[in-house]
């Protein structure tokens, strides 16, 4: 496992337009988001001991909020053909397991997660109603060893300021986690 922390992506980036297949080979596509709607980026995977830890409090974060107002999805960007545990069979297993009740997609090309600048599991970036980046970061302090419990803050206040329209305040941290499992050769630049 290597740990590293995200590269922040400024805020204010554009939601890069993606299309992206579910293990089922649904599609979700961001242009089916409305302008008005927020979008919550989770990225994510099976293995890692930082999602482990999320994986049941992160789902009941998720059914807090009105889909009308908040779109969730989560994305597998690591290589499945080294890191078998993040199959689409073992993602269905977790979505079934934990009860997802938000899109789980593969990134089999790592496309998404390098438009992101993504670099560890979990990271999160949430984009406003104009799908302009509010937040990007941590879920919250909580972390594999430490004593800190898990309960969402940090996203949590980033949300309901981005639903209340107002400025996301506050120190934005970087997420921590397992670096993504890039495919030999396409790691990205930013590294």
């Amino acid at each position: 496992m290597t740990l590293t922390t995200s590269t922040m992506l400024p805020l204010g980036t554009k939601l890069p337009a993606f299309k992206l297949p579910d293990p089922s080979g649904n599609i979700f596509d961001t242009s089916g988001v409305d302008e008005g709607t927020a979008l919550l980026v989770a990225i994510w995977c099976n293995h890692c001991p930082y999602v482990k830890q999320l994986k049941t409090a992160f789902a009941d974060f998720v059914g807090e909020y009105d889909r009308q107002y908040l779109v969730t999805v989560a994305i597998n960007s690591n290589d499945i053909n080294d890191y078998p545990a993040d199959s689409p069979a073992e993602m269905l297993k977790d979505i079934g397991h934990f009860g997802y009740d938000f899109p789980y997609l593969l990134d089999e090309g790592q496309k998404v997660a390098k438009m992101l600048k993504a670099v560890c599991t979990p990271e999160f970036f949430l984009f406003d109603t104009e799908h302009r980046l509010a937040y990007r970061g941590r879920f919250d302090a909580a972390t594999p060893g430490n004593s800190e419990p898990v309960t969402g803050n940090d996203l949590r206040d980033a949300v309901t300021a981005v639903l209340l329209d107002d400025d996301v305040n506050g120190t934005q941290h970087a997420s921590m986690g397992c670096s993504i499992k890039w495919t030999r050769g396409n790691e990205p630049a930013y590294l």
